[in-house]
């Protein structure tokens, strides 16, 4: 797995058992959600700014970010469609 591929992996991982959107982590964060897309896709090379920014929403380690699977092939669960109850 490439680096750009394991940062996807883990955002998405890291995103998804905090329970937010994609929305939700570019709004706290201040980065375009077709960005946050871009990243978990591996399509965006994200600069170390953008990370810490992530990092600091999902209130994880940057170096979280490069943490290697203990299953690749596994991705991580989807969250819930549709939005929250207000």
């Amino acid at each position: 797995m490439d680096g750009r591929s394991l940062v996807a992996w883990n955002l998405r991982r890291l995103r998804v058992a905090r329970g937010l959107s994609q929305e939700r982590l570019a709004l706290e964060s201040g980065v375009d959600r077709a960005y946050v897309s871009g990243l978990e896709r591996g399509r965006e090379n994200p600069t170390v700014d953008v990370l810490d920014r992530l990092a600091t929403v999902l209130v994880a380690p940057l170096a979280a970010f490069f943490a290697e699977p203990d299953d690749p092939a596994e991705p991580a669960p989807a969250l819930k469609a549709g939005r929250k109850p207000k």
